[in-house]
């Protein structure tokens, strides 16, 4: 908890450049180790994380973000990489359910986690 409050506090005050050479740092770490502040963020605590509590937490963000495109005049729900997604989750969806020993043709990485994911599952080759 300590950490997640004093990430707040990092975001909110940051620390100028003349406070870190105050302590000391040397010259060249100084631009490295000073931040602006005043980063919005939100804090939200809660008694415990019910099925309620999530929904509230995901509204909350779907509304930000909402807001946000209206704001910038864009459709923040209106994503083309979604599509492709959907695509993809085809073709790797019968290669997650296959019997046997798949060849699978993606990148060395989604390769990776669907053998992953089927050794995890218990998929036998």
């Amino acid at each position: 908890m300590a950490n997640f409050l004093a990430q707040t506090e990092a975001l909110a005050f940051g620390k100028t450049e003349q406070e870190v050479r105050g302590e000391g740092v040397a010259e060249e770490q100084v631009a490295h180790r000073s931040f602006p502040g005043n980063r919005p963020s939100n804090t939200i605590l809660a008694q415990k994380l019910a099925p309620s509590t999530l929904g509230s937490l995901v509204a909350l963000y779907e509304h930000k973000v909402f807001v946000q495109g209206s704001i910038w005049r864009i459709n923040s729900f209106d994503q083309w990489g979604v599509e492709l997604g959907k695509v993809l989750a085809t073709k790797i969806s019968t290669e997650l359910e296959a019997r046997g020993e798949p060849e699978l043709a993606h990148d060395s990485s989604t390769n990776a986690l669907i053998g992953r994911y089927r050794r995890l599952r218990g998929a036998r080759g």
